[in-house]
């Protein structure tokens, strides 16, 4: 069972990590938890080593597991 990351686009097209080392339904219930909160901001989970294999953007360097950033 893989490890998964939840993601946020703000208004300009701009993706930034917002958290990772997430199982799934923790990842799910926290973009969840985000969108609830009715910004224009777009929030989605995706399977951490899928994405990061593919160059999706990994956010900031250094930063821990399960760490919110940029939120």
């Amino acid at each position: 069972m893989g490890t998964y990351r939840v993601m946020r686009q703000d208004d300009n097209g701009n993706r930034f990590l917002v958290a990772k080392g997430l199982d799934g339904a923790e990842a799910r219930r926290l973009a969840a938890e985000f969108e609830a909160r009715g910004h224009k901001q777009l929030y989605w989970v995706e399977e951490a080593g899928a994405a990061e294999a593919a160059g999706e953007p990994t956010g900031e360097a250094g930063s821990g597991d399960a760490t919110l950033r940029n939120a």
